[in-house]
């Protein structure tokens, strides 16, 4: 079915505020959605306006929320993902609903037991818009966020305005693309682990393949209508998304982010190895969390002394990390921005994984169960989307055959991707 209104504002130029991040490589500003303000405060004119947002929701040094209120926009409600409105939150962390002290708007939590405004959250609402720095990994959970929240704006007939944002993991694709039995909100839908889109790429998808469809109404909710169920493809077909999209971007572009996306993505070293590093969170093995360089340092106590010593401590964002106060022993391959790009080369760098595995003594305690004790029911397996990978380092699996494995479904996921680009490919 045709959708046709679906709103993309393209080359719209606001003169206003500053770059909010660098290109690497290139002499033009890349400016982010937000900063094109002539291109959507006319659309918040007389609204009243629910703003999905957090610490990096800015346009230059001014938080979003309050260049709008300068503006004199009304702003009714802002809606806070993991790590909260202001990004302070351990990862995981439930966050209950709360009045910001700086603007006396009620900020409400999408994380934890609820991922999507309701009725009543709406009911004070005109336009949604959704304002959030994603760093491009799957088990990131920013894109679970923005896929409730596109559900919400679609079950309530709502219009939605996404200010793009660059993606500094957008200049490759890959990593094993999650299978639908392992979905969960730390990966929802069949992409791969990077999978090189910005949000507002992602959303387009999201809409495009009608991955949302159907999913506002619960399995359990025994009070959905026939009637409900039928009435989602009249809604779905004249929702209203407009994104506001980036300017000087490009998917070969290297964004260098002003303001660290969650607590433990501190810097650039952290988010480039985080794709690759945080499948250790499945794991025994400490993946960095109370070190400097999260994702960049990882080990266990067990491993030789010879390696790379670190003891994790209570830090912003991690207040009980894996070992805390242990000394653990492992790698640290934090480096300069350009030394870690070097180092990515466009594709996961997962050889730590397997050699973790064969140094860890107790083989079946290395990935972590669940209280069923089954392997299908690890967290590794929701962060890898699927049960292969497991098997794969257990059966000693060279990295060049994992990576075979994946690329059947890696080349059909690609050219669904090329559908909602928004900005020059890599390719």
């Amino acid at each position: 079915m045709k959708i046709t209104a679906i709103v993309y504002i393209l080359l719209v130029i606001s003169t206003q505020g500053y770059a909010q991040g660098r290109p690497v490589g290139s002499v033009l500003p890349i400016f982010p959605g937000a900063n094109q303000t002539a291109a959507y405060f006319p659309l918040l004119e007389g609204k009243r306006v629910g703003v999905f947002a957090n610490q990096t929701s800015t346009i230059g040094r001014v938080h979003l929320v309050d260049r709008l209120i300068k503006a004199g926009i009304k702003v009714t409600k802002v809606f806070a993902p993991e790590h909260g409105f202001r990004g302070t939150a351990d990862a995981g962390e439930t966050i209950t609903n709360y009045t910001d002290a700086g603007t006396g708007i009620t900020v409400v939590s999408l994380f934890g037991n609820k991922h999507k405004p309701t009725a009543l959250d709406l009911r004070d609402v005109d336009v949604m818009l959704f304002d959030i720095q994603d760093v491009g990994v799957r088990f990131y959970t920013f894109i679970s966020s923005l896929q409730g929240f596109m559900e919400s704006a679609i079950q309530y007939n709502k219009p939605l305005i996404i200010l793009d944002r660059p993606n500094p993991n957008g200049f490759y694709v890959d990593g094993p693309v999650l299978d639908r039995d392992y979905a969960s909100f730390v990966g929802m839908q069949p992409v791969p682990v990077v999978y090189g889109m910005t949000i507002g790429e992602y959303a387009k998808m999201l809409l495009g393949e009608k991955w949302l469809e159907w999913k506002y109404i619960k399995k359990e909710d025994t009070q959905a209508t026939l009637t409900q169920l039928l009435g989602f493809e009249e809604k779905h077909t004249n929702f209203k998304l407009t994104v506001i999209p980036c300017l000087h971007y490009t998917h070969n572009s290297k964004y260098i982010l002003p303001i660290k996306p969650s607590p433990n993505l501190p810097d650039m070293a952290s988010i480039y190895w985080y794709p690759s590093t945080c499948f250790f969170e499945g794991t025994d093995i400490s993946e960095g969390r109370g070190t400097e360089h999260p994702f960049c340092i990882f080990g266990h106590p067990s491993f030789p002394d010879t390696l790379f010593a670190f003891t994790p401590t209570a830090r912003e964002g991690a207040k009980e990390p894996k070992y805390k106060n242990t000394i653990c022993h492992g790698w640290d391959v934090f480096g300069t921005d350009k030394e870690v790009l070097h180092k990515i080369n466009r594709e996961l760098q997962l050889d730590y994984l397997p050699k973790a595995y064969q140094l860890f003594a107790d083989k079946d305690s290395f990935f972590i169960k669940t209280a069923t004790g089954r392997d299908a029911d690890c967290f590794f397996n929701k962060l890898a989307g699927n049960i292969d990978f497991m098997q794969q380092i257990k059966a000693g699996k060279s990295i060049a055959e994992i990576r075979k494995s994946w690329q059947p479904k890696l080349t059909a996921f690609k050219a669904i991707r090329k559908k909602y680009l928004l900005y020059r490919d890599f390719e």
